[in-house]
């Protein structure tokens, strides 16, 4: 098994990094988008070490970018990629990224639970993790694997259900995760059936979300619901959705192009604290399915993943909307 640096030791290697690329430019520039690093107070590095050892015993997970041993049982992850997903098979967190922690349906799940980043090193060595799973679009890959396993994946390469399975796997909870996703599966199936009785087999259902300038439009796997609604409970969508966001996965809409993508039914995902002008206009009043009060809307903060929290909260909320409508 490989050795992972201490914790200690891991302070001072990067420590001295800063200090060796330090040239005098005074370039703390980051990428714009990046997430802050956290700036909860630091627990000391000899505190981290002192920290509970993870349960003993390894297995070898076959990963994107080849076998990486990790824990059997991890006691202390870092999950700045897929948290839902782990939090949905009971995994021990110790950090996860912003948006997690900022999601509502997470917030009493993740109490005292560190808010970390790619580039917070110091936050998460502090942490003593025994198991990191990142994007593989995150920085300092390199060093998180000096840290601890860490585990990478690129969002979108297996889709929503076999990536809960993945995940299951490498949390050595393959039964569980396969266990979910095929009584999902079968709950899913019999609601789109039920929904598809009440407002009709050829009846069209389109995503929107909005910030405040622009609104966007939905295929199927770009989160919102969108897996539920077109994957699992095989509603339609509209044909210039199918053409112009089902490949890209979601696609730009200027306000007067909005009706053009309207379906019977709409579901309008909402931000919170942001409104879109557009919302008050004749225009989009004047919609069909505005009209009919055929419009479900969820919280985007609360929708923007793919696990099985995430899409059980979204499969009872659109049964139980599109079955109460007249």
């Amino acid at each position: 098994m490989k050795k992972w640096l201490t914790p200690l030791a891991l302070v001072l290697l990067l420590v001295t990094a800063a200090c060796g690329n330090n040239n005098g430019s005074g370039n703390t520039n980051t990428a714009a988008g990046t997430a802050a690093p956290s700036q909860a107070p630091e627990a000391s590095a000899s505190a981290a070490a002192s920290a509970a050892p993870a349960a003993s015993g390894t297995i070898t997970y076959e990963s994107q970018t080849g076998p990486v041993e990790v824990p059997a049982n991890p006691q202390r992850i870092v999950a700045l990629s897929f948290a839902p997903n782990v939090i949905s098979l009971g995994g021990t967190l110790v950090g996860v990224d912003e948006w997690t922690g900022k999601n509502p349906l997470f917030t009493d799940k993740l109490k005292d639970i560190k808010v970390v980043s790619d580039e917070s090193l110091e936050d998460i060595i502090e942490l003593n993790p025994d198991l990191i799973i990142a994007g593989d679009y995150m920085k300092n890959l390199d060093k998180l694997s000096k840290i601890a396993p860490t585990v990478v994946y690129t969002w979108g390469k297996l889709d929503y259900l076999n990536q809960q399975i993945e995940i299951g796997k490498l949390l050595n909870k393959a039964d569980q995760a396969q266990a979910w996703v095929d009584d999902f599966k079968s709950r899913a199936e019999a609601a789109g059936k039920d929904i598809k009785a009440k407002i009709g087999e050829n009846a069209t259902v389109s995503v929107f979300e909005y910030d405040a300038k622009s609104f966007y439009v939905f295929g199927s796997n770009w989160a919102r619901g969108t897996e539920v609604l077109y994957q699992a409970m095989g509603l339609k969508m509209p044909e210039a959705v199918k053409k112009d966001a089902l490949g890209p996965g979601y696609y730009t809409l200027s306000n007067e192009t909005v009706p053009q993508y309207a379906g019977d039914y709409i579901v309008l995902s909402r931000p919170a604290g942001t409104d879109n002008a557009f919302l008050g206009t004749d225009t989009w009043k004047n919609i069909p399915a505005v009209k009919n009060g055929h419009v479900i809307e969820i919280e985007t903060e609360a929708s923007s993943y793919s696990d099985p929290i995430t899409l059980d909260h979204l499969l009872k909320l659109f049964t139980d909307a599109f079955l109460a409508m007249k």
